[in-house]
């Protein structure tokens, strides 16, 4: 049972989707921002805050393919 409780909070974590969680504990400062854009750009999108995202949270955002 145990194992079935950490297989799915292992699953659900790999879930997740947005940019990360950066230095801040999930707030949006410049640098993180500065940073997951750099990231994203590397990968060929472009940062966006997600559909009814919060602009605070880093993990509200984005990287879309161009």
């Amino acid at each position: 049972m145990k194992a079935l409780v950490l297989l799915s909070v292992l699953l659900l974590s790999a879930c997740a989707g947005g940019v990360g969680n950066g230095q801040n504990g999930g707030l949006a400062t410049y640098d993180d921002l500065k940073a997951a854009q750099q990231k994203c750009v590397a990968k060929g999108g472009h940062l966006k805050l997600q559909k009814n995202g919060d602009v605070k949270y880093l993990d509200d955002y984005a990287c879309e393919k161009r």
